[in-house]
Parts: C-alpha cells; structure tokens; sequence
C-alpha cells in the first residue's frame, strides 16, 4: 500500500491577524471561536495519478489554527482511503468544516441519502444507513463512503454530507445541525472540539466497467456490507435469538393481554367478521395508570401499509403449524371481513371505521369509539385531497395489494373461490384504467370512478404489475400478462433511469416535504426527486416476476438495479448513537429519519428471493438481517437494550405488554440514551402482526433461519 503525506506551511498572516484581532478584543487565547473560518483557510490533498480521472481537486478547511495531516491510502485499483488529523492544542469552537471533492467530470446522474435543497441543509449522520455519494456519466461511476470505523468511535462534533450538482461538488463535513420540517436537517452554529486529536475519514471508489454504470448501487453495498455489515450480522446483530418467541410474544399480546383493546369482533349484514384494530397506543395498556385515549379513528385497513389480510395470511400459517383453531378462525374472520368491502364496478373500499367522540374526566377530554354500530367504508387519508376517511378517493395501489394478497391466499393457504372471482372483477376494471402509455392511475374518485390529478405516471404502477401476473398465473387469461407487460416497460422507460420514486408515502404522509410544489420535478441542487422505497419494492417485485415469467433479461437486470438502489436505505452497520440494534433496518425516504421501519418485514422475503436467483450470500444476509430487524423494537425479555428503553419512558410497562411495538426507531431525527426515538404506539398491521406475518411466510417457503 502507498501512503501519501501532505503538510503546508503556516499562513503567517492569517495567524498573525488572529493574535491581533485577540489583543485587539481582549480574548482570552483559550476561548477561540472561528465563526465562519471555513473556505477562508484550506489545504489541498493530492490523490494518486490513476484517480486524475473522477477527481479534479480535494480540499480540506483548517479546524481552528491547525492545519491537519492527511493521508491517503491506496486500497486497491478502485479504491483510496484518505484520513485527515488535526492535533488541537486547546478546544475549538468553529461554525463548520469541510472537505469538498470535486469531481473531474460532468455527471449525469447523482444519488444521496438524503435531500440537501438549499446552501443552509446537510445529510446530518442521523440517516447514515448505507452512506455514500455517488455520481455517474456514461462512461464513468465514482462514489464518496464516509469512514464508518472512526465515525464509530461516537466523534465529538456530528458528521454530515452534502451533495451539490449545480456545483459539482461532494462534501463531507463535521457540524452542529437541527431538524427542519420533517425531516430535513440544517447546519447550526458553535461546534465544540476538545483539546486532542480529531480525525476524519472517507473512501473513495471509481468504476468504469458498463455493469458498475448500469447499477450505481452494487459496488457501494459490496464494499459496506463486506466492511462493516458481514461481520456485525455473524456477530449477532441486530438479534441472535429464535424468531419464534417473538411471534409467540406478539399473538399473546394481540388475542390475549391487550385483546380488550386490539381484537375487533362484530357483525356486517348478519356475518361474524373481526380483526385487529388499526393501531392503539400506550394508553390502552393494561398497566397504564391514568384514561385511555384513542390516538386515531378505530378501525381496520386493507392498504398498502396497514394490511389487515396480509396479517391475517400470518396469523393462519401460524394457526395451520400450530393446530390452534382458537387463531385459526380469527384469521379467516379477518378474510371475511375483507370480502366483505363494497364495490363500485369492481373498485373497492379500503377501511372499515366507526364514528368517534370525545369523553370529559375530571376536565380533561379523551378520544373514544362508538362502537361498531356506527360503522363506515372510506378510504386510506393519506392522500393529496382530503384528510377525511370517508371523502378519500379510491386508491388503486392499496386495491391492488389487496387482491395479491387475496390470490396468494388462494393459492398458498386454502381454495376459496371467492376470492378469485373478487379479484377477477377488481382487474378487468382495473384494465380498463390503463393509459396507453401503459401506467394505471393513482387515485379515482369515489362518485364518478374518473382519474384524479396525482401519480398518474408513478411507480404505484408496479403493485398492479404483480397482481395482474398472479391472476394470469391462476387463470391463464392473457389479458392480465399483456396488460401487466405493457405497464412494466413504460416502468422501466419512464422512472427507473432517474430515480423517480414518487408514491403516496413521498409526499401525503408525514413527510409533506414539497407536495405543494415539487410533484414531478426534482430538487435542482441535487439532481434527485423526493423519493421513496416503498415503490423502489413494488417495482423490484414486480421486475422478478415479470422475469420468473418471461425469462427476459432485462427485468433482471433492471429488477437487481432497483433492488439495490432500496437497499441503500438499509442499514449496513450500527452507529454508536442508535441505541438499539439496527443492522438491516430500513429507512423509508430521502426526507425523513425513521431506522428499524416496519416495511423491513415486507421486504425481507423479496430480498432472499433475489439472493436464491442469483445466489449472492450478502443478499441472504441482508434479508435475514432485515427480518430480524423487524422484532428489534419489541417490549420484550428477548429484547434485553429496547426494554429498558421502554421502560425509562413508560415505567408502567410490565409482562402484559411483552409484544408491544412501536413502528420504527428515532422518527423525529434525534435518539438519546434516555429513550429519545421510541414512540408510542402499535400497529398490529404496520408492526408486530406484520412481523410475524413474515417470520411465518418466510418460514413455510424458506425454511428455519440458520
């Protein structure tokens, strides 16, 4: 390995400026702040002769009065290390320091985890899951991953990156930062450096090989996974104990000690049909000391994330392994419920909720149910019309999983004709919906079945793609392939190439980030959409079976691209400041914080399937790490670090909520030791039902993790 030494002589003038400016305010020498001291003072690295080519100029800021040391290693013919020390002889206080790479040519194409719209945002290392920069042209790759063994070592001041297009300019810097409308982050003043050394580092890669261009992801993965996330998986994390007592933990709390609150039970047009309700919060603990509050409308979903027949499909495997009829006829009296949604020319609701009112205790209000006699049919409010379920507009993304879900109950857990003939109806309307670009749309509105105005063109697209292929595989009418086909290859064409991940959750959830002005348009300083996912694994799915089905090549190949660019939002390694296990959790988007989200347990079997197809042990790894991940914030004695962070929030916690479990870790940008990051809520659905639901599905076709 060749080592590459730079120093630079002290800037007289600059020091002496100091010392005067010093004199001159009467500061004491050991009180310096450097506001705004970056880009006035920086040093030049020079990199080896074979990387002229992706890297016109690197360049460093000083950090106070020191200058630094940087080294730079070559690791292979693709790869360099370069580290910078700074040897501080007394505490710091400066605004901000950078190192900036420039690259030696224009690209095309750019990715970052996270969106930086304006000069003021960074990537705080909050969303550090799989952290890298990449840039490509038609002929060249070249990536930025920070040094995750020195920012494992819980440095003094926050890391972050930025990535600017407009300038051409990649940046990995070291900042206070704050959270900024859900979820950005901000650079903020007054770092603090303590007296002694401060390091930083990062690794530069470059490829120019047609497959590293095709897919920017595989090279960055490879090299994060063989780092850092390999070993920390053999080593156990996030979890090294058996699945089953999770499960197990999971339906005792659902049916058992919080069945009062979660278990749904009632009667449609003189039918017994039941499920798990929407979601319930710490209130509606059996240990809980004060009123309960309901935190939403109760009620119960067949949409894309909170799918009560998704889990119910679970909970039968589990009932069917187990010989337990008690489980076994609640998860068919949630598949009569979801027959049991109404239609409109084949188009169907997706809840069920009941009116709500509120209740006064000695002066205080509280939200409740009333009851299930006061039932209505509506639709997913996470949209960009109305917040109110009952006005939503038919979601065709949510009635498409709905009936997959429906076709692989048929054909993997029992023959009900019904639910053929269910989804029969639903798809010939759906066909009918096509563009003859080859697109579905997103949203129709209730009365008159007439597209609405958002994601027309989307990847939601790709949940249709699917459906319309497992009908074609159980009923052979080739309507459903061509129609599926058709939609596949305008997927390709039109989103794939520049990242245009635009579903639902990018905008209408939590994250409304730009959904008054930036649907359809990318953030110009990064050269990226706001994007999400969620479609990223619709789309991946629906490009591995459309290439089970054709055996064409290209939806192979572009299906591991899309795969890979999902997995970028998988974590490959634990940072120092998520205090519960991480390792092969997911994020969700590009503006918002979550790790550990529930949408891991949905991916974990795709994953492995890719891994089976190409046979590439990182992908077992990574599916099985993502299936784990997806029992880490469980109340649980198996879960020895996250209880106890339970507990410092909820101190009434006790072994009747051993089961509880919130959707996902450190949502608001910010975690702590105290327990900062940990909710307080369940969704059966969107949680510890859909755990499960994986752990089972995944254990009848995979067989017991190893």
């Amino acid at each position: 390995m060749n080592e590459y030494k730079h120093t630079k002589l002290n800037i007289l003038i600059f020091h002496g400026a100091i010392l005067i400016a010093l004199c001159a305010l009467n500061t004491p020498l050991f009180a310096i702040n450097y506001k705004n001291i970056s880009n006035e003072v920086t040093q030049n690295i020079d990199v080896p002769t074979s990387f002229d080519n992706v890297v016109q100029q690197i360049q460093y800021d000083f950090l106070g009065e020191s200058r630094g040391v940087s080294s730079v290693t070559v690791v292979d013919a693709n790869t360099i290390h370069v580290k910078i020390t700074f040897s501080l002889k007394k505490e710091v206080i400066q605004d901000d320091w950078q190192v900036v790479v420039t690259p030696n040519f224009t690209p095309n194409y750019h990715w970052a985890p996270h969106l930086t719209p304006t000069d003021n945002h960074i990537i705080d290392q909050h969303v550090f899951r799989s952290p890298a920069l990449i840039v490509s042209d038609n002929s060249k790759m070249f990536m930025l991953i920070p040094d995750l063994d020195i920012l494992g070592n819980d440095t003094p001041v926050r890391w972050y990156m930025d990535m600017d297009a407009e300038i051409n300019k990649l940046v990995l810097g070291m900042s206070n930062s704050s959270v900024d409308n859900h979820i950005l982050f901000k650079r903020e003043h007054d770092a603090v450096y303590p007296e002694g050394e401060i390091e930083i580092g990062f690794y530069l890669l470059k490829f120019n090989d047609e497959e590293s261009i095709n897919n920017p992801f595989r090279n960055a993965l490879s090299f994060l996974w063989n780092n850092w996330g390999h070993d920390l998986y053999k080593s156990g994390n996030p979890l090294d104990e058996d699945l089953e007592r999770y499960v197990e933990h999971t339906y005792n709390w659902a049916f058992n000690s919080w069945s009062e609150s979660v278990w749904q039970e009632f009667e449609l047009n003189g039918k017994k049909v039941g499920s798990p309700v929407f979601i319930v919060n710490v209130t509606q603990s059996p240990n809980y000391p004060g009123e309960i509050n309901e935190r939403e409308f109760r009620s119960v979903w067949n949409q894309a994330w909170f799918s009560s027949l998704r889990s119910a499909s679970g909970l039968f495997r589990y009932a069917r392994r187990t010989g337990n009829d008690n489980l076994l006829q609640k998860a068919i009296l949630t598949k009569e419920l979801a027959l049991s949604y109404p239609k409109k020319n084949g188009f169907f609701y997706g809840l069920i909720g009941t009116e709500m009112h509120q209740v006064e205790v000695d002066g205080v209000k509280y939200n409740r149910s009333s009851g299930w006699d006061t039932h209505y049919w509506g639709n997913s409010n996470r949209n960009p019309y109305t917040w109110n379920p009952a006005e939503s507009p038919f979601h065709l993304l949510d009635m498409s999983w709905t009936g997959l879900l429906m076709l692989r109950w048929y054909d993997e857990l029992e023959k009900d004709e019904r639910l053929i003939e269910y989804v029969k109806e639903y798809a010939n309307s759906l066909i009918e919906m096509q563009s003859d670009e080859g697109f579905f749309p997103g949203w129709l509105d209730v009365s008159t079945l007439q597209p609405m105005d958002h994601l027309n063109r989307s990847p939601e697209t790709s949940m249709s793609v699917t459906l319309l292929l497992k009908l074609y595989e159980l009923t052979k009418e080739k309507k459903y392939r061509n129609s599926a086909i058709k939609a596949m290859d305008v997927v390709i064409k039109e989103i794939i190439p520049t990242g245009r991940w635009e579903d639902f959750e990018t905008y209408w959830s939590c994250s409304r980030y730009g959904s008054d002005f930036l649907v359809g348009k990318k953030v110009n300083r990064n050269n990226m959409y706001k994007h999400n996912n969620f479609s990223m694994f619709w789309t991946a799915e629906a490009l591995f079976e459309s290439y089970k089905l054709t055996g064409e090549e290209k939806y192979l190949k572009f299906g591991q691209r899309t795969l890979d660019e999902m997995l970028m939002t998988q974590a490959s390694w634990q940072p120092p400041y998520m205090y519960v296990n991480v390792l092969g959790g997911f994020g969700v988007l590009n503006a918002d914080a979550e790790w550990n989200d529930s949408r891991q347990s949905l991916f974990s079997e795709l994953i492995l399937q890719y891994g089976k197809m190409l046979d590439m042990r990182e992908y077992y790894e990574r599916g099985h790490a993502a299936l784990k991940a997806s029992f880490v914030m469980m109340y649980s004695p198996d879960n020895p670090g996250t209880k106890e962070l339970w507990e410092k929030v909820y101190p009434f916690f006790d072994k009747e909520d051993y089961g509880f479990m919130m959707e996902n870790y450190g949502h608001g940008g910010r975690t702590s030791p105290e327990g900062e990051g940990m909710g307080e809520f369940t969704i059966y659905d969107w949680g510890n039902g859909a755990a499960a639901e994986a752990y089972n599905r995944i254990l009848d076709k995979f067989g017991k993790l190893k």
